[in-house]
């Protein structure tokens, strides 16, 4: 894989991102074109099919939503045990979630300090991205 920096650090998932929010995308379109059309004649039916395609996305959505909760506590148990490895001590209860997740770029060499620099300068996620010198890449987030 390539070197990971600032600049390409984002990461597009094909099959979530294209795929399936496109196909969802797509089927709820199909799904109101067929409730105005038959709303009328099939009425039951016309709600039935618009709520499970509702229900899916949202469905769909949630799991989603809950896996990036889930990696997020991961990131942030991580970061907390490397901070207390390199220090002794734990982070600053200070620092927001968003923060730390920035914070785990940063090489062991230069993490400490950068966490210190953080909590005076309140850096916000870009922030920390952009004053990490030496990228450590995380090529595992979804």
């Amino acid at each position: 894989m390539k070197q990971q920096n600032y600049e390409n650090h984002s990461k597009i998932d094909p099959v979530f991102h294209v795929g399936i929010a496109l196909l969802s995308l797509i089927t709820l379109i199909l799904t109101i074109i067929f409730f105005v059309k038959t709303v009328g004649t099939e009425t039951l039916l016309s709600f039935i099919v618009l709520l499970v395609v509702i229900t899916l996305i949202l469905v769909g959505v949630r799991l989603r939503t809950y896996a990036l909760q889930v990696q997020d506590r991961v990131i942030r148990t991580e970061e907390n045990f490397r901070y207390y490895r390199l220090t002794g001590n734990e982070l600053d209860g200070r620092l927001s979630l968003k923060q730390i997740i920035a914070l785990r770029f940063a090489p062991n060499e230069e993490f400490p300090a950068l966490v210190e620099r953080t909590m005076v300068e309140n850096l916000t996620p870009n922030d920390i991205k952009k004053a990490v010198q030496n990228w450590r890449t995380d090529h595992h987030r979804v």
